[in-house]
């Protein structure tokens, strides 16, 4: 079995098991207990897995890494993805993006734009657009969140109420086959329903790693969104669930973006 083969494997059984142990890894796959370590030692660096002594538990027990380690995870496909989304989105409009690394790879991407407003939770995106032409910036009001510069709280989600813009920019912790857009926080989630709400374009911004992440609690379900963007075709009951809402998937690995049709 190869390596990619194997540690593929390995996410599996941690999607119906809570643990996995070295030891019985190493004799279910026939390889040494050196080999699978490594493997695990992969997998917790792509944020994947977390490693404990003696084996690696699923990530869903976890709030995710820090969020300085995360930006550097899949940053390639991440710039690429905002690179899409801000392609989206013209001069002379109102957005709204929600915390995370990748919405802050769209608001990297939009730094040449111009008569903008853009509404955050997020600090690090007001930060990074600050002195930039051509737009108005405005930081949602509520309790910082000093792990990440996320904005949360019941006087966040009564802030974004006050607006209706023209579009809407998420990102997730998780992604479901079944269509579900997920995330860890209730507060955070609660900042991300407001955000869609209040917007008359919805895109979400996520890689496909997500869809090996479980977490806990709905934001809302693909057929929900306008665009998704990602990195790779998503799964085929995904791909049937954004088709049923006339949800468009469009992919940073094509030459242009393409919608991808459910499969049948």
């Amino acid at each position: 079995m190869r390596m990619d083969e194997r540690q593929a494997a390995i996410l599996n059984i941690l999607k119906g098991e809570a643990s996995v142990e070295v030891e019985a890894l190493s004799a279910r796959f026939d390889v040494t207990t050196q080999t699978i370590r490594q493997d695990l030692r992969d997998l917790d660096d792509r944020g994947l897995l977390r490693r404990t002594h003696g084996g690696a538990r699923r990530l869903a027990q976890l709030a995710g890494r820090a969020y300085a380690d995360r930006r550097g995870f899949r940053g390639q496909e991440k710039r690429a993805i905002g690179e899409l989304a801000a392609s989206l989105i013209p001069d002379n409009c109102s957005l709204t993006l929600n915390i995370g690394t990748t919405t802050e790879q769209v608001a990297r991407a939009l730094e040449s734009h111009h008569d903008i407003m853009v509404i955050s939770n997020n600090i690090n995106i007001v930060t990074m657009l600050s002195g930039t032409m051509g737009k108005e910036l405005v930081i949602v009001g509520g309790k910082v969140r000093q792990s990440d510069g996320a904005v949360v709280g019941e006087d966040a989600v009564e802030f974004i109420n006050r607006f209706k813009v023209d579009y809407a920019v998420i990102g997730a912790s998780s992604l479901d086959t079944d269509g579900a857009i997920l995330d860890f926080d209730a507060q955070e989630v609660s900042v991300a329903r407001a955000i869609l709400r209040n917007a008359r374009t919805r895109i979400l911004v996520a890689d496909a790693s997500k869809f090996d992440v479980s977490a806990p609690v709905r934001i809302c379900n693909v057929s929900e969104i306008d665009y998704v963007i990602t990195d790779a075709p998503p799964p085929s009951d995904f791909a049937s669930a954004a088709n049923a809402g006339q949800t468009k998937i469009l992919l940073t690995d094509s030459e242009r973006a393409d919608l991808v049709e459910a499969a049948n």
